[in-house]
């Protein structure tokens, strides 16, 4: 069983859910507290073991790459006023990591996975959706690689939502259960209402073969006219072991601004420095 080394992060959407903040800043770079979506999801995936982070960006991503690399001026003018450098110092990766890779045409989650298909090579790989934020100990990712180092193949996120909810995901039907692992026996992306195999939706965690790349390159198009990373998925159930993975922790879907708000008060609230001010203040709503 090979390791799980390297993990994608598609990162080319415009955020139009999120205008105008977004018009001129990745989303991925809107912060929760203090901190960028983005470096939620690579500290996770950091945590878990893995080495190579690919990035799979866009136009106007400028940002992202700064965020990850040496600031000069901003470090010399720290350092001369006797600040620490540790919360900027943590961020930079080593040489060679992160990898930019360019999605030039909006065609699914799926196409854009493939874009990162000559840095992934012949190996299993993980895939990050940043927009899910998932706060736990540990890491959502960490426990999945966890999982995956006992059952091998195909591992992916899986979470219960509420059943008028499941046309908006990609969902799992559920075989064998045997803890927080289930037996993926199909999947289906965004089905309609009514006709959904489980209430197991995939909170944008994965982690895959390297077999789903050549699915992928037939560019074949599902749901909304996209290239569906799902719909691949799909296709390599009952050719290798696919599970569905149940995190035990919190998730909270920052593409969406409700959850967006929502994240920012609970995380700000469980911080020592800032919690107690943001309690009372809530208090006073």
């Amino acid at each position: 069983m090979k390791p799980v080394r390297k993990a994608v992060f598609p990162v080319a959407g415009l955020g139009t859910r999120f205008l105008p903040a977004t018009k001129a800043m990745p989303k991925e770079m809107l912060t929760i507290v203090d901190k960028p979506l983005i470096q939620y999801a690579v500290e996770e995936a950091l945590e878990a073991g893995i080495e190579q982070i690919i990035f799979v960006t866009g136009r106007g991503k400028s940002a992202l790459e700064d965020h990850f690399d040496i600031s000069y001026e901003l470090e010399a003018t720290m350092r001369s006023r006797g600040k620490s450098l540790s919360l900027i110092e943590n961020i930079r990766q080593k040489p060679g990591s992160p990898v930019y890779v360019r999605q030039q045409e909006p065609l699914g989650l799926g196409h854009a996975v493939w874009c990162a298909r000559d840095i992934i090579g012949d190996e299993p790989f993980a895939v990050f959706l940043p927009d899910e934020l998932m706060v736990g100990t540990p890491g959502f990712m960490k426990q999945m690689v966890d999982a995956y180092q006992q059952v091998g193949g195909n591992v992916i996120g899986a979470l219960e939502v509420a059943p008028d909810e499941t046309d908006k995901y990609g969902i799992i039907s559920p075989g064998r259960r045997d803890g927080r692992l289930t037996e993926v026996t199909a999947l289906v992306e965004k089905p309609a209402q009514g006709s959904a195999p489980s209430n197991l939706m995939i909170p944008g965690r994965y982690i895959l073969q390297p077999e789903v790349l050549r699915i992928l390159e037939r560019q074949e198009k599902g749901a909304g006219g996209e290239i569906q990373l799902t719909d691949a998925m799909a296709q390599l159930i009952g050719t290798q072991p696919f599970h569905g993975f149940t995190f035990d922790g919190q998730r909270y879907d920052c593409g969406d601004k409700a959850g967006f708000v929502q994240a920012n008060i609970a995380l700000a609230l469980a911080r020592d420095d800032i919690g107690p001010a943001v309690r009372s203040f809530l208090s006073g709503l």
